[in-house]
């Protein structure tokens, strides 16, 4: 049993070629450490709305828009920034997320939507992207803060409570069937189901 112990112990301690596994080991662990941290640290930074209207096409159109809907001012003070509605607060979905946006990046670069006129003409591609990605998680981002369980029919309208009880409860349909625009200007919504 000692024997073992000091094989382990020289194995630990006997350098590799300059430095001993023990140092390695602790190296590694502790520059992983740091890569993690700095990951993590970069990944909460463009999860900010600082970070999301850094470019004017973002500032300047949907922005802008945000500001007039009751996402951004309310009577209870909560406020959903950019990242609350566009990327999923779970790890693995926030990562996915990450990648597709990587996407949009190649639009800042091209200045595909870099004017007002290019975002419009844009805007219902852009909008129908969103509103299959959401229809495809089942408005997971919306449900990081709206939970049917809580939700109180009686302080809603008697539409909102009927579908919210029937069509949303059973799964036939997803938030962002009905509430397509709930914090941006909607597109030319011609031929769009539930919208003619």
């Amino acid at each position: 049993m000692i024997e073992t112990i000091k094989r382990y112990w020289r194995a630990i301690s006997t350098p590799s070629k300059y430095y001993s596994l023990g140092f390695l080991t602790l190296g590694g662990f502790i520059m992983g450490v740091i890569f993690w941290g700095g990951f993590n640290t970069a990944m909460e930074f463009t999860n900010t709305e600082t970070f999301c209207t850094g470019c004017h096409e973002m500032r300047e159109n949907v922005y802008e828009e945000l500001q007039s809907t009751i996402h951004f001012t309310n009577r209870s003070g909560v406020r959903a920034k950019c990242s609350d509605c566009h990327v999923p607060h779970d790890w693995t979905n926030k990562i996915a997320r990450k990648m597709q946006a990587s996407k949009e990046v190649w639009g800042k670069i091209f200045g595909t939507i870099n004017t007002r006129e290019k975002f419009v003409a844009k805007r219902r591609e852009l909008a129908e992207r969103e509103w299959n990605r959401l229809k495809a998680n089942d408005s997971l981002e919306c449900r990081n803060c709206h939970d049917f369980e809580y939700m109180d029919f009686t302080w809603q309208s008697q539409r909102a409570a009927t579908q919210h009880s029937t069509a949303l409860a059973n799964g036939e349909k997803t938030c962002i069937d009905c509430h397509k625009g709930i914090a941006h200007h909607l597109p030319d919504m011609s031929g769009v189901e539930g919208w003619d």
